[in-house]
């Protein structure tokens, strides 16, 4: 049974990446705990690497291409693996998707009818390629990593040009691991202002801080990595959440959700139990004869509640008393001449 017992509005998609490194049972075991974690989705990455990489050799930042080209082999799964991971998905309950980085790719990915078609950061200025997946007629989520503003304007006014507006932004850094100072939290309002799409947080930190905070500005998507082991080779392990982190990490966000969820009442019954005993109240200093008149002097304003609140002291002062009130006896002005 999926742990997810939540109504919040948020969505998190459980990133498996290539984190299954091109096996089938890896696969099928991210599914697993993207479905026990109670994440919305689950979301692989369909990399055909010739459809992604210059053929050839070529510098490629620290890396060597031609080792970069053996890992994407060594980590791909074969199409019809992929139907039989996307049926496993729909058997679990959890809805499958996948980033796409070609036509064939996208092609492949049609046939699951996935909830949306995730654009990773390096595509957002393919706007060859996002044309194409709009005409699909799926929801687009976009992430803006290593992106300008410029950047992103000039892919949504494509996408508006083609009348295709069933699309999220995911605020993105590009950096792996990111820290919390490295999270420019604050590029979220100006993706809302900006365009007016539904916005989200593709999530390269270590914990649920920064998420937590991109939804108090208003990010619904959120975007997380995970693993089975992050000791495994292969690009995205070393920073992806282990299950318990990531089931932690999906927990605390819907109670992040929860907290700013506007109630239909300010106070629930544990904190009106906590204001029994926390709160002042008025309670006779000395014993009060019938016919004396309260002064200030005559009021105890201590815990814990009882009859009348500390705001309401000027309902007493001046007023005599109708019957005797004991000492440490709680005023009420039943026992008092109105």
């Amino acid at each position: 049974m999926s742990k997810k017992s939540s109504n919040t509005d948020i969505h998190i998609i459980a990133e498996a990446g290539t984190n299954h490194n091109g096996d089938l049972a890896t696969a099928k075991g991210l599914v697993d705990v993207a479905h026990q974690s109670g994440a919305d989705s689950v979301k692989f990455q369909i990399i055909y690497p010739y459809g992604l990489y210059l053929p050839g050799e070529y510098w490629y930042g620290h890396y060597d291409i031609k080792d970069v080209i053996k890992i994407r082999q060594d980590s791909m799964l074969q199409d019809e693996e992929y139907h039989e991971l996307a049926a496993y998905a729909k058997e679990k309950g959890i809805s499958f998707t996948s980033s796409v980085f070609d036509t064939r790719g996208l092609d492949l990915l049609m046939n699951f009818d996935p909830p949306y078609i995730k654009i990773a950061s390096c595509d957002l200025n393919n706007i060859r390629f996002i044309k194409e997946v709009a005409e699909r007629g799926k929801k687009m989520i976009i992430s803006t990593g290593m992106s300008s503003l410029s950047d992103v304007e000039k892919s949504v006014n494509a996408l508006n040009k083609m009348n295709f507006d069933d699309i999220i932004l995911l605020h993105c850094v590009s950096v792996y691991p990111a820290t919390l100072d490295q999270a420019n939290l604050g590029f979220i309002d100006t993706l809302k202002t900006a365009f007016g799409f539904e916005v989200g947080f593709s999530d390269h930190t270590g914990n649920s801080l920064a998420a937590s905070m991109a939804m108090v500005k208003g990010a619904r998507y959120f975007e997380k990595h995970f693993t089975l082991d992050r000791t495994q080779k292969g690009f995205d392990h070393a920073y992806a959440m282990e299950e318990e982190g990531f089931t932690q990490y999906v927990s605390e966000l819907h109670q992040a959700a929860n907290a700013l969820t506007r109630p239909s009442v300010k106070l629930g019954e544990k904190e009106i139990y906590v204001r029994k005993r926390a709160r002042r109240s008025l309670y006779a200093s000395r014993t009060l004869k019938a016919g004396e008149i309260i002064t200030n002097e005559d009021v105890l304003i201590v815990r814990p509640e009882g009859l009348m609140h500390a705001d309401e002291i000027e309902l007493v002062i001046g007023k005599k008393v109708k019957n005797t009130i004991e000492q440490h006896q709680a005023l009420s002005l039943e026992s008092l001449d109105s």
